[in-house]
């Protein structure tokens, strides 16, 4: 597959998705729209995410020790498996690290291009930057805070497009995120672990419909709850 085909599918899904071409990508609520069971769980630091699909049912495990942007990277990597690439049931990734692997380095371009469209970036950079390739450090956080993306991820980015020069690159890779986000007024928490515990989607309305349909037991329904951290028999009131 080529980056040209991968750049084509990622529109075709933008549009099919809803999204217009340039905007940002709101990952929460997209895996929502598209009934993706996602969890957000403490892992290694080697192991950033899986997806899993059997049937209509699809499956994502995101590595919530991660910063907040490179979880979103992994949530677009992992999108890439389950709706573009063919024959695919489970998959464990380490999105954003060199791979051998082609459908790897395809995931990866396909999740930089779905978050940071070209078109979106170049609208957000000041016409005397396009032109110096002198990207200020303003615009850099203002634009990995407009797609909700790591440093890291916006630099290669803007590097592939040749909208910054090497040496820039360079610079940029070497200055502290957290701290140059704090000095220009930004919050910090793209930068930072997050989300543990979370889950999004209907994990536990199919549980419950199992359970009460008498497919599964109660100690099975307990135990599938238990997974993603819900006791039912524990009484809040």
């Amino acid at each position: 597959m080529t980056k040209d085909i991968i750049e084509i599918r990622a529109s075709e899904l933008r549009a099919e998705w809803g999204l217009s071409s340039d905007d940002p990508i709101p990952v929460k609520q997209l895996i929502l729209k598209l009934n993706i069971i996602t969890i957000f769980k403490s892992l290694g630091d080697s192991f950033s995410g899986m997806c899993l699909q059997r049937n209509d049912n699809k499956f994502i495990l995101v590595n919530s020790s991660h910063p907040i942007g490179r979880q979103h990277f992994t949530i677009a990597h992992e999108l890439f498996h389950l709706f573009v690439q063919e024959t695919f049931e489970i998959h464990y990734c380490n999105p954003g690290n060199k791979s051998s692997s082609k459908q790897e380095q395809n995931a990866d371009y396909f999740s930089s291009v779905l978050l940071m469209p070209e078109m979106g970036i170049k609208k957000m950079i000041p016409q005397s930057e396009l032109l110096s390739k002198e990207v200020s450090m303003a615009t850099l956080l203002k634009l990995e805070h407009y797609f909700g993306v790591s440093r890291t991820a916006m630099l290669v980015r803007l590097n592939a497009l040749k909208l910054i020069s090497k040496k820039l690159y360079s610079r940029l890779v070497g200055i502290s995120v957290i701290q140059s986000a704090k000095e220009y007024g930004y919050d910090t928490s793209l930068y930072i672990a997050g989300n543990e515990g979370m889950v999004i989607g209907d994990y536990g309305v199919k549980a419950r419909n199992l359970f009460e349909k008498g497919l599964i037991s109660e100690g099975h329904y307990i135990e599938l709850l238990s997974k993603i951290g819900v006791d039912p028999t524990q009484n809040n009131n």
